[in-house]
């Protein structure tokens, strides 16, 4: 990627507001035919020239961007993040993970392991091997859109349905950490099992979901509709009874079932950390005023 940090230096963004076939100019290369997906709003303030495989792409920050505000619906909600169920909301949908990473991992473990089979002292010198890179990142490309795509398009009807919407403060490099090594005291440079193989699922498998990326995406939409986004503490969201406030990991029975020990409340785990985290916004009492 190359940024060009102002539009006119080395690089001269040319368009009309309804134009979709328009034009970037390059220093030193001259005028490039862009398609624009979507008509530029604001003013460009910065211009980057990225390439993904053998496609180019013309990235454009804007400012002055005028809001879209979209009409009050008087609803609220509380999301719970997930693996299981992508998330799931207070009022107990539950929107599926489709897991693009998982779906194509066979495909892009053979291609990975064609890609492996050169040599070294051949590798970026020989046709064979820059068609199998290409490859390689031609399958991490479509998976890298598939996901920003299903995040978009999820982000636009919470918040196109809801006035708030409440979600966990995550912290999705710590969640995602490798165990630390266990020295085994009885066996001098030997170690004790960690957990690290079923971690290393459990990190993929948050890493595919992509939570960062869908919060980053719902932030900036809720922003530009006049919506507001509200983090809270995500510690105990789901070994919390909504009903007693009782907390303690037994409350989650599995993955699913939660079941208070104290009341003895029961319903699914991923609803109730949902609910919870509805609660710790203060969304409950501005829903009934």
């Amino acid at each position: 990627t190359v940024t060009f940090p102002k539009d006119g230096d080395g690089c001269r963004w040319d368009s009309t507001p309804h134009d979709r076939q328009t034009r970037v100019r390059l220093q030193g290369v001259g005028h490039v035919r862009v398609h624009q997906h979507r008509p530029v709003q604001g003013h460009v303030k910065t211009i980057s020239v990225k390439r993904e495989g053998n496609r180019w792409y013309v990235v454009l920050a804007c400012d002055d961007v005028p809001a879209q505000e979209l009409p009050p619906t008087g609803a609220v909600a509380g999301i719970d993040m997930g693996v299981a169920h992508f998330l799931t909301t207070s009022d107990g949908e539950h929107v599926g993970n489709p897991r693009f990473l998982q779906a194509m991992a066979d495909e892009l473990t053979g291609a990975q392991r064609h890609l492996a089979t050169f040599p070294k002292r051949t590798r970026q010198r020989t046709k064979a091997h820059r068609a199998a890179a290409r490859k390689v990142a031609k399958l991490h490309g479509k998976i890298r859109r598939q996901r920003a795509d299903f995040h978009h398009k999820t982000a636009r009807t919470l918040v196109r349905d809801h006035d708030v919407i409440a979600h966990e403060r995550l912290g999705t490099a710590g969640m995602t950490k490798s165990p630390a090594p266990k020295p085994d005291p009885d066996r001098p440079g030997g170690f004790l099992p960690n957990g690290a193989a079923a971690k290393a699922g459990l990190n993929r498998s948050i890493l595919d979901a992509g939570w960062a990326q869908f919060l980053g995406i719902l932030a900036n939409k809720a922003e530009s509709a006049g919506r507001l986004v509200i983090p809270v503490d995500a510690r105990n969201t789901s070994r919390t009874c909504p009903e007693c406030g009782h907390v303690a990991k037994e409350n989650r029975v599995t993955q699913a079932k939660f079941e208070c020990t104290v009341c003895g409340f029961a319903a699914n785990a991923d609803h109730v950390g949902a609910t919870n985290v509805l609660l710790r916004a203060g969304l409950v009492h501005c829903a009934a005023a």
